[in-house]
């Protein structure tokens, strides 16, 4: 398809496309807004294909590119070699030419996007966080024992059961009600799973002690159904970093990619134009 790429990092192969605009893979421009495309990149058991109803409400022309994380959608990875999201992402924006980036990230997505805006923030202009993790976090015992009840599946073999624990998972709740719970369950029903059995992602020291140096203009979106855990991870950002604006869905829950795909569209583009 026009726009599509792959590129090779540290052993894994990254897919992914442009959606808008006409900066194609390879090009490299100057240090002007048109150097500066936005990146999307999903969250848990997602793919690039989870900002379809946000990027086809952003406006016209906005160079934007999606991918998948190694190790989803068709993007691939060795099993037992530890890496890094962020580093991923660092060498992807270096193989297409990116010299800075609006980065935007949900859920696991927005840990990538904050891990590397403070490891590298000198590549970031503004930063959309959209329920987000953090890189080191201490879970709640009742995230960790739903958790724990689908790697029990996976790795019984039983991935179907698997899959049908995480569609139920209360962190879905306010999506299954939603316009959008179908598209939700045709995305469940096509991940691997395979990071239920085994997650090769490095561990790295929590984020909590670095918020405050996170420089550059960011915008915390979140939903007031989400779970206690992403709930209180807002809260930390919005208290520590330095320079964040949130806006909170008060009827919505933590798949707002899902729910408000035009809303969120709507507050990412003005921030952006700010």
């Amino acid at each position: 398809m026009p726009g599509a790429f792959a590129i090779d990092s540290d052993g894994a192969r990254l897919v992914g496309e442009w959606i808008l605009g006409e900066w194609l893979p390879g090009e490299r421009r100057g240090e002007g807004d048109d150097a500066r495309p936005l990146v999307l990149i999903h969250g848990f058991g997602g793919s690039r294909h989870d900002w379809a109803g946000v990027r086809n409400a952003l406006p016209a022309g906005l160079p934007t590119l999606a991918y998948d994380q190694r190790g989803f959608g068709e993007s691939t990875g060795p099993d037992g070699v530890a890496f890094s999201h962020a580093e991923d992402l660092l060498r992807l924006l270096d193989a297409l030419g990116i010299a800075t980036a609006d980065i935007c990230g949900m859920s696991l997505g927005g840990a990538t996007a904050l891990n590397f805006a403070l490891n590298w923030p000198a590549r970031v202009r503004r930063l959309v966080l959209v329920s987000p993790l953090m890189v080191g976090w201490s879970w709640t015992p009742e995230w960790v024992a739903l958790w724990k009840a689908m790697g029990r599946a996976a790795r019984a073999g039983d991935m179907a059961t698997a899959r049908e624990l995480w569609w139920q998972h209360p962190l879905f709740a306010p999506t299954r009600e939603s316009p959008a719970a179908d598209t939700l369950r045709a995305a469940i029903a096509a991940f691997h799973g395979h990071q239920w059995i085994r997650d090769d992602q490095r561990n790295e020291l929590p984020e909590i002690e670095r918020l405050h140096r996170l420089a550059m203009p960011t915008l915390l979106l979140t939903g007031g159904r989400d779970l206690p855990d992403f709930r209180l991870m807002a809260e930390v950002i919005a208290s520590a970093a330095p320079h964040v604006e949130r806006i909170d869905h008060p009827d919505a829950g933590h798949m707002l990619t899902y729910e408000r795909p035009r809303e969120i569209a709507g507050e990412i583009t003005r921030f952006l134009a700010d």
